[in-house]
């Protein structure tokens, strides 16, 4: 092996590290509570890093940069159609500050799907996830210890993009499920597990803290997915003894909180969002096409929203800010792109032995769906990165499922120990393959 090619190997362990720093720090949001980091704005300078190396590897081993065939087709055509929208946006300003958030996160979605290459790395970056968000979990319960700077006076947020309490639940909420799964799994060591175990129960209880009856809908289409795909007695109880737990230890003015889903017309909040989706239809019977502009929304709230009206609201509810901001058309890309990614899981979920972290995907998945429909958060990161992950996920299955070629194996090596999770059990994966430059 020539000192090239070591040179190219390292520098995509390199640019996989420093993706799990940034999926990490997304959680962590280290710029928001340490002093002095926030000029340097880390998430996005890993990110970056990550980013670029990637692509000096592809160069080093003269391969083109993969866009994940149709998906990724669906998600650049998608984000080209916000960009369009700058020439008849209500309000330009925003919708550039749209688009360039919605590009770092497609890029994002980009390097995941080029450096998550074997399932062992897939692992990786579920783990990293998970024990970033112990942070966010932790910060949030601490605060609502402290009593800082809760929302209506009791609903507690953290630092950042989890100041608002929606988000963070809907947020945290996309760890439970993979949490789980990793718990749950014999092969895991007795430390990951453990890990794992706390992030789940520090999330659900910031889910509970915060209040957030979107959360808490998304957190349940989550456990009932990953039953009902799991299809296993064991599981289903651990999910049942977690539900007991929780439904004895939440406060009862969660609860209280919870059942005004079934009497919205009594409770302010949600007759907010009831107003929110009558504003984001009148912009669309208006502009059924293309929408008034990507990230618009709040502007024509002016035009759209209710006579008299001094406060303006979110769409609350990503598939209705969609038809606003970008008419049927943008809509239709971005329902083809949640269904190409979506889709295949159900399929892969069925493999026993290998679909196991693919159903807590899945769940994850739908999950942070159901929350979607009660928060409208079209350029959040966590959005991309899970869509990211469930595209990795199909593209291993389906490189390890591939006939082999005459004389080959089908699958390139397995990747050095050193990209092994942390007390992670040796063989806990089996016939795990990587995609290699053939596969992409």
């Amino acid at each position: 092996m020539g000192m090239g090619s070591k040179a190219v190997q390292s520098q995509d362990r390199w640019a996989f590290g420093f993706l799990l720093a940034f999926l990490a720090a997304i959680y962590i949001s280290p710029g928001e509570w340490i002093p002095g980091l926030a000029r340097f704005r880390p998430a996005l300078l890993l990110s970056a890093l990550s980013t670029g190396l990637m692509v000096l590897g592809r160069m080093g081993r003269r391969e083109k940069l993969w866009v994940d065939g149709q998906r990724g087709a669906l998600l650049l055509t998608f984000c080209g159609l916000v960009f369009a929208s700058l020439s008849w946006s209500l309000y330009p300003d925003a919708t550039e500050f749209a688009a360039v958030e919605l590009l770092k996160w497609v890029l994002v979605y980009l390097t995941l799907v080029n450096l998550v290459t074997t399932e062992r790395r897939l692992l990786w970056a579920c783990l990293a996830l998970i024990v970033g968000s112990l942070f966010t979990s932790r910060g949030v319960i601490a605060w609502h210890q402290a009593g800082v700077d809760m929302v209506e006076g009791y609903r507690a947020r953290w630092v950042g993009v989890y100041a608002d309490p929606n988000r963070m639940a809907m947020s945290v909420g996309i760890i439970v499920p993979l949490a789980v799964a990793v718990l749950v799994r014999k092969q895991s060591r007795w430390l990951v597990r453990l890990t794992c175990g706390l992030a789940a129960a520090l999330a659900i209880t910031a889910m509970v803290l915060s209040y957030s009856r979107g959360g808490f809908l998304g957190l349940v289409a989550a456990a009932g997915t990953w039953v009902l795909l799991e299809r296993n007695l064991t599981r289903t109880l651990v999910v049942v003894a977690a539900a007991g737990a929780m439904l004895m230890l939440s406060p009862q003015s969660f609860w209280n909180r919870t059942r005004t889903v079934g009497t919205y017309e009594a409770d302010a909040s949600a007759m907010s969002r009831v107003e929110a989706w009558t504003v984001a239809s009148r912009v669309s019977a208006e502009h059924p096409l293309l929408g008034v502009g990507a990230g618009t929304f709040p502007y024509a709230w002016r035009l759209y929203g209710p006579v008299g009206s001094t406060r303006v609201y979110a769409a609350h509810n990503v598939f209705l800010q969609v038809i606003s901001d970008l008419g049927f058309v943008g809509l239709g890309l971005f329902l083809a792109f949640i269904g190409a990614a979506l889709g295949p899981l159900w399929t892969l979920a069925r493999d026993k032995e290998r679909g196991w972290l693919v159903r807590a995907l899945a769940a994850a998945v739908v999950g942070h769906l159901v929350s979607c429909l009660f928060a409208g958060f079209l350029v959040a990161v966590h959005f991309y990165v899970l869509f990211g992950l469930a595209a990795c996920a199909d593209r291993l299955a389906r490189a390890a499922r591939q006939v082999p070629e005459e004389g080959t194996s089908g699958l390139a090596p397995m990747p050095p120990s050193a990209e092994q999770p942390p007390d992670w059990a040796p063989g806990a994966e089996t016939a795990t393959g990587r995609i290699s430059g053939r596969h992409r």
